[in-house]
């Protein structure tokens, strides 16, 4: 099982990064978006249920920020709008095969290798 992450950078406040991750070798239930700052805790960031009509935000991205999936190339996304300096982190993909959004990093089995994405101000 591989989770591969693509598409982070260096961009200004005010700007937009689009995050991919290809998952292969199985099927997810959950999958989510986790990121982690220099000297800080990995934090969930958004999830998504299989559907992809359930979803969960951490409530300093709501409104800028939206996770989709496409099963049909078994992939999720997260849509970053309006970035400020302090979304500056490595972002991980996961996955959970059990159904229910969790922002626990326990809960996920399955990690991305990380996309560092920069904001500068």
């Amino acid at each position: 099982v591989q989770l591969q992450a693509s598409g982070g950078g260096l961009v200004q406040a005010g700007d937009s990064l689009r995050l991919s991750c290809v998952v292969s070798g199985r099927t997810f239930s959950t999958m989510a978006w986790f990121r982690q700052a220099p000297g800080k805790e990995r934090e969930f960031v958004g999830g998504i249920n299989f559907s992809g009509v359930r979803k969960d935000y951490l409530d300093s991205v709501k409104g800028r920020f939206t996770i989709s999936r496409d099963n049909t190339k078994n992939m999720v996304s997260l849509q970053m709008n309006s970035l400020k300096p302090e979304d500056t982190a490595v972002y991980y993909c996961a996955g959970r095969p059990q159904a229910g959004i969790t922002t626990a990093r326990a809960n996920y089995y399955y990690w991305g290798q990380g996309t560092q994405v920069t904001v500068s101000s």
